[in-house]
């Protein structure tokens, strides 16, 4: 019945015959695609929500008047069950980003997509905002207390509940009151795009396109920034997250004056809140609506979450304890430790060859001791290993090895931190010396203590000759 649907209306529109009508991957939302093939390719859109479509058809058509990249609607049906709109192609940010997102590592395309994108956000609520007329917005017309409670509950009984934790409902009330109260102070007259995120958004010709914004209201400009640069599977790591910003606030300023301390401080309340929705959809989606993609995103949601909590929210204690035994569970600190950081440290002989990478990836850093004088030159410490105190004491006086480790952590605490920062989970470093005796196991044992010490990461530590390994657990 919907084909019959779709070759009619095209018909309407174009007085010609369509040719193939093929079905386009659907989202999560209740709105089917399809592109119709024949004198012209369209998008044909049929959506069960008739005011979700005219929301749609109207701020589709403004946006366009104000010359903002967004598909043009040509035509639809009375009840507004069926349109039809431009075809902007098969290319999603989301797709066009993938290596990045997969490895943590932004190529410089990757990079100006993200850019051009976030520079162009400020025109659709801004500028887009310009004469809109909110009513035509669904289900609500402005970012209200209303809204923002059904989504912290969206959250709390979608969510928290089915994980089966307990917690006090009344105290968890109190503090959602007072995110709420935070959300709307910064309440402004702009147009809230609502689900901004990379999925949303087609390349065309190198250029940004802005899609399914029919769930848009009036509302503040923090939010739409939080979903974007906070997306669960976005995997932006921080340095980029900060640049991007950087970017989204000059653009910005061009309509309208930013405070940079204040515009932060405000946003970390809307990625609190936002992050607390998403998890709510994951569940209601996943757990609820069992669809696989949701199930999968929420991991990424809990490790967003966790590492969000690193800074503290003292206006929320409740909610910020209870958020925090959440990202414990074991359910979700099981997903966590498998994509955590862990890093094989490894003294070894050269004469016995350089040790094998068990992760797969081809080895890393292996450090040369061999220049640094050698205990084994005498007698007195053949029986004896880099963790004794005769050689600890033997090459911390001589000093050489001193000097060497602090070139070492320097050059392996960079690439920790960008390891951390990109969602790498596995780092090999090697110590060889000639007999993997001396130099090397104290070389080996120290970066081991110090990187534990540092960032808390996981350490597998082997002493390949003398047969020992000891693992430093993660400081979660």
């Amino acid at each position: 019945m919907i084909i019959d649907k779709l070759h009619k209306i095209y018909y309407s529109y174009t007085g010609s015959r369509a040719g193939e009508i093929n079905e386009l991957p659907s989202s999560g939302s209740n709105r089917r695609y399809f592109r119709i093939k024949g004198n012209k390719t369209l998008i044909g859109v049929s959506g069960t929500s008739q005011e979700e479509n005219g929301a749609f058809i109207y701020m589709a058509n403004h946006f366009r008047r104000k010359g903002l990249p967004v598909p043009e609607v040509y035509y639809w049906t009375g009840d507004k069950s069926f349109y039809l709109q431009e075809d902007l192609g098969d290319t999603l940010l989301f797709d066009a980003i993938e290596k990045g997102r997969k490895s943590g590592v932004f190529d410089e395309n990757e990079r100006r997509l993200l850019h051009k994108t976030i520079a162009q956000l400020p025109s659709v609520q801004v500028a887009g905002a310009h004469d809109f007329d909110f009513s035509y917005c669904y289900p609500q017309p402005a970012f209200n207390r209303r809204s923002i409670l059904w989504d912290l509950n969206y959250f709390k009984y979608c969510f928290l509940k089915a994980t089966g934790m307990d917690f006090q409902e009344n105290k968890l009330e109190d503090d959602f009151q007072q995110l709420s109260d935070a959300l709307l102070s910064a309440a402004s007259d702009t147009f809230l795009y609502r689900d901004f995120q990379s999925r949303n958004v087609m390349i065309r010709d190198g250029e940004p396109w802005f899609i399914d914004f029919q769930g848009g209201r009036k509302g503040p400009v923090y939010y739409d920034i939080a979903s974007f640069l906070w997306q669960a599977k976005a995997n932006f790591p921080e340095d980029l997250k900060k640049e991007l910003l950087a970017g989204y606030m000059t653009a910005l300023s061009r309509y309208q004056p930013v405070n940079e301390a204040d515009f932060l401080n405000r946003l970390r309340h809307f990625v609190l809140f936002r992050t607390l929705q998403v998890l709510g959809a994951y569940g209601f989606r996943g757990y609820f609506e069992k669809k696989p993609h949701f199930i999968q995103s929420v991991p990424f949601a809990i490790e967003n979450l966790r590492r969000l909590l690193r800074e503290d929210f003292p206006e929320y204690p409740y909610l910020c304890s209870v958020l925090r035994a959440l990202t414990n569970l074991k359910q979700f600190s099981d997903d966590i430790q498998k994509r955590m950081l862990e890093v094989k440290i490894v003294s070894f002989a050269y004469k016995k060859g350089i040790p094998d990478d068990p992760a797969g990836n081809g080895g890393g850093f292996v450090f040369d001791c061999r220049a640094i004088n050698n205990p084994g030159k005498y007698e007195r410490y053949n029986h004896f290993t880099g963790l004794d105190e005769p050689v600890v004491r033997f090459l911390e006086d001589d000093g050489e090895i001193t000097r060497f480790l602090e070139h070492v952590q320097t050059i392996v605490d960079a690439s920790v931190k960008r390891y951390l920062d990109r969602g790498f989970t596995n780092l090999m470093v090697s110590f060889g010396c000639t007999g993997g005796q001396h130099r090397s196991v104290y070389s080996a044992q120290r970066l081991a203590e110090h990187l534990h010490a540092a960032f808390g990461v996981k350490i597998y530590l082997t002493h390949r000759e003398q047969n020992i390994e000891q693992i430093f657990d993660a400081v979660l």
